[in-house]
């Protein structure tokens, strides 16, 4: 499997199959196992003429590294990423309409991939993240975006910081999230070309990465606990986004 990439779960294999049918290499099926899901996902792979194999349970744990795979495992060919190069070409071809994620330092891969999950159902035009001390697409983060990983681009860039200096100056604006910022969310104007910030999990955003935002807002909290898990919380910033622009 030199230079493959595994994805598992039947969402996720399934995106792959109807819309990068050139990339799957192979798809093994749990042996044995022959319920709606599993022959839709062998008749789309024949149809695609994807090779079909079947494996033991063990062998497809194996293939996932544990994960929960749920009898299907695609061998993938890997697409390549995008870089932080490809920033500006993206927010120029969106105009007033951008719409990126940044996530500063997320590190749980099922995190990462609720929230690749949430910028996709949004229109976010990518997702932006550190390269050093944050979650990367693994085969759990794919999984857990259901399919969202194919078609939402995700970019690691050097120095988050720098990034988004660099995108204000583009004329993004630059959002960050926030408990005790001074904005309510439902009070800001979330128009124009925008960049989410979240923070990571239980420290928030950096000292730095706070600075380089034009503005904070806080998610008004009613009950006892004092913060969302940073998916949910992206969740509901971004489809505040989307309920502004409509």
């Amino acid at each position: 499997m030199s230079g493959a990439g595994i994805v598992y779960g039947f969402h996720a294999v399934r995106v792959l199959l109807e819309r990068f049918p050139e990339r799957v290499r192979q798809v093994w099926l749990q042996k044995g196992r022959e319920d709606s899901r599993t022959t839709g996902i062998r008749s789309l792979a024949e149809g695609r003429r994807v090779r079909v194999g079947s494996r033991s349970i063990a062998e497809l744990e194996r293939l996932a590294g544990e994960g929960v795979h749920q009898g299907v495992v695609a061998e993938i060919e890997p697409a390549p990423l995008p870089t932080e190069d490809d920033l500006d070409g993206m927010v120029q071809a969106s105009g007033n309409d951008v719409l990126l994620l940044v996530l500063d330092g997320v590190q749980d891969p099922h995190n990462l991939g609720a929230c690749l999950r949430s910028a996709d159902s949004a229109g976010a035009i990518a997702v932006v993240a550190p390269r050093d001390r944050a979650a990367s697409l693994t085969p759990a983060a794919r999984k857990v975006a259901a399919g969202a990983a194919e078609t939402v681009p995700f970019i690691q860039v050097t120095n988050l910081v720098r990034t988004l200096r660099h995108l204000k100056e583009l004329g993004v604006w630059i959002v960050g999230t926030e408990g005790d910022a001074g904005k309510d969310l439902y009070e800001a104007d979330l128009r124009g070309p925008l960049a989410i910030v979240m923070g990571a999990e239980g420290r928030g955003m950096r000292r730095l990465t706070r600075e380089a935002c034009d503005f904070t807002v806080r998610l008004p909290m009613r009950g006892v606990v004092e913060s969302l898990n940073v998916s949910v919380a992206t969740g509901v910033v971004l489809y505040e986004v989307l309920r502004q622009r409509r």
